[in-house]
């Protein structure tokens, strides 16, 4: 077992919060939606690209011996609410979620790119190929009408800030 750095420790833990986070998402939404709706093949086509993530930042953890967050349990519920919340709303909600939470990931995931340079090729080489698919996850849901979804600028906005506080949380705890 490869032992982490601090920096990448904190790296993947964010990392496999996120992932974990996002299919908690796509559950909630699938719960609700089902499949009477034909966005419903696309939300699950993410969930199944979000659940390979996840598996692979598991791996990681594993690996490498990090301690994984703290607040797993709370992504669990949050994730699935958040989900289940917006697709309640309607397709277009639900879309609109995924445009906001896509956009801070790939945020976070280019700045790491950034700074992992050629440092830790595995991690590095991981983070822009799921980045590249998260960029898709985004583009489907602006595509399917994520900005003409009710309340649009206050939702993205509001998932948004929650996305960059979870972050920040899951770095250290």
């Amino acid at each position: 077992m490869m032992k982490a750095d601090r920096k990448t420790a904190s790296m993947i833990r964010v990392d496999q919060a996120g992932e974990y986070g996002a299919t908690r998402i796509y559950a909630g939404q699938l719960a609700v939606m089902g499949d009477r709706h034909p966005m419903a093949r696309e939300i699950a086509h993410m969930a199944e690209q979000e659940e390979r993530h996840r598996a692979f930042f598991d791996g990681l953890i594993a690996r490498r011996g990090v301690r994984p967050t703290a607040l797993q349990p709370l992504w669990n519920v949050a994730g699935f609410a958040l989900g289940a919340a917006t697709a309640a709303m309607g397709p277009r909600a639900a879309m609109a979620c995924t445009a906001a939470v896509e956009t801070e990931i790939d945020r976070h995931y280019r700045d790491q790119i950034a700074e992992l340079g050629d440092s830790d090729p595995e991690l590095g080489d991981a983070v822009a190929e799921f980045r590249a698919e998260e960029l898709e996850h985004r583009d489907a849901a602006l595509a399917a009408g994520a900005e003409s979804a009710p309340g649009y600028p206050l939702l993205s906005f509001a998932i948004r800030a929650g996305c960059r506080a979870a972050i920040a949380l899951a770095k250290r705890i």
